[in-house]
């Protein structure tokens, strides 16, 4: 069934490679980005453009309203280009604030919007120590320190406002460490790693597929499983996005 989906974050290294998968699965896509000059950008991908801040409450909850979106799809973040060490501890305080004030302005939204679903890009990398790999189910770190502790908290605060928001069936998608196009890195790194494609792809499959709940999403890895996400949504690592010239070879 084709939906009209409001993605937040369209602009970004996910966003942009998940438009032509919506758009190709026969959804209306609307995208969000900060940025008028990326509009542009979204709009020739297929996506209808937005040029909204998640922190305007109101200006997102017209925005959404005027979309008409059954489905919301939470892929903002606030990272510098190449993750610059020197500039991460200030990064990491604002991505705590999307994950959390810009979450609750979106479920907001959403649900004045009569939106069924809202899937949310979390990471990986967040549970507390313990036997491995870890399964879904086993806790987060909550007695994290430093910088970590700022990260942790905010992904716990973001994964309990969406799992916890009556009316709407939330997903959230624990992504491990990115790599490939528009991401920092151009080959995957030692732990759980995970293609930009098959990260967008886990999203596009949580749309009709996912029950509500939490999915980890990355390739094989020692750290944690992802049986749940093969099992349930049919997701696999391995999926790529073919690149127009393949395409035309193949025809």
């Amino acid at each position: 069934m084709a939906d009209r989906i409001f993605l937040a974050g369209a602009a970004g290294a996910i966003g942009k490679r998940l438009i032509p998968l919506l758009r190709g699965a026969g959804h209306t896509v609307v995208g969000t980005t900060r940025s008028p000059e990326k509009a542009a950008e979204l709009r020739s991908l297929g996506a209808e453009p937005v040029i909204v801040d998640v922190f305007d409450a109101p200006a997102l909850m017209q925005a959404l309203k005027a979309a008409r979106a059954n489905i919301v799809i939470h892929q903002l973040t606030d990272l510098p280009k190449d993750l610059d060490p020197q500039l991460m501890p200030a990064a990491v305080v604002r991505n705590a604030r999307v994950r959390r004030e810009g979450t609750r302005n979106l479920l907001a939204a959403a649900l004045a919007a009569n939106a069924r679903r809202f899937i949310a890009q979390s990471i990986l990398w967040a549970y507390a120590p313990g036997t491995e790999p870890h399964a879904e189910s086993d806790p987060l770190d909550t007695a994290a320190e430093g910088d970590r502790a700022v990260s942790v908290r905010g992904v716990i605060d973001l994964e309990a406002a969406v799992l916890g928001t009556p009316r709407l069936e939330g997903v959230i998608l624990r992504y491990g460490y990115l790599y490939g196009p528009g991401t920092h890195a151009d080959k995957p790194g030692a732990t759980a790693p995970l293609h930009v494609d098959a990260a967008a792809y886990a999203a596009l499959l949580a749309i009709d597929r996912a029950s509500p709940g939490v999915f980890n999403i990355a390739a094989d890895n020692t750290y944690a499983t992802t049986t749940k996400a093969a099992r349930e949504l049919g997701w696999s690592a391995d999926f790529r996005i073919a690149d127009p010239a393949t395409r035309a070879a193949g025809r």
